[in-house]
């Protein structure tokens, strides 16, 4: 079998952390290192603006102005992937738009694959006025009658 190398690597990701706490895109990075091939580059940015977590509808809005300038920069880095690491996938759609590689969204990755391994699904998540968002999205993805329950909890996603 063979085996195409770009720049030494076999592929190059760039994450997007669609809120702009660093130690969140830290602790993404890391989960990711975790589970990345050795001759994966993986790269893990904030945007320089936008909302320091992203708790409901005005949030995820005002992040992806963000998400669309680092794909913008992802563009000239040469990136073979894109993966948007907010459960509401901001600016998935617009993303896929402007690059010609793949960009997954980690809510629409996650709700499909829960749906190769059950019939029905649940989704855990933060604080309560963040689950009329994540309906929105299983919607999206045209999953809602396969969702069994959306559960929230009293946790902020900072404190998560």
């Amino acid at each position: 079998m063979n085996i195409i190398m770009i720049g030494g690597v076999n592929m190059k990701i760039k994450i997007i952390n669609p809120n702009t706490t660093d130690s969140m895109t830290q602790s993404i990075f890391d989960a990711a290192m975790t589970v990345a091939r050795p001759d994966t580059e993986i790269i893990a940015v904030s945007p320089d603006k936008g909302p320091v977590s992203i708790e409901n509808f005005h949030d995820e809005y005002a992040s992806i102005i963000g998400v669309m300038e680092e794909v913008h920069k992802g563009i000239e880095e040469k990136f073979d992937a894109y993966i948007i690491a907010c459960y509401g996938d901001p600016g998935l759609y617009a993303a896929r738009e402007i690059v010609d590689v793949p960009v997954i969204g980690i809510a629409e990755a996650s709700i499909h694959l829960a749906t190769m391994v059950a019939s029905k699904f649940s989704i855990v998540t933060v604080i309560p006025r963040i689950k009329l968002l994540i309906e929105e999205v299983v919607q999206k993805y045209g999953l809602a009658d396969r969702c069994a329950s959306i559960r929230t909890t009293d946790m902020s996603v900072l404190d998560f």
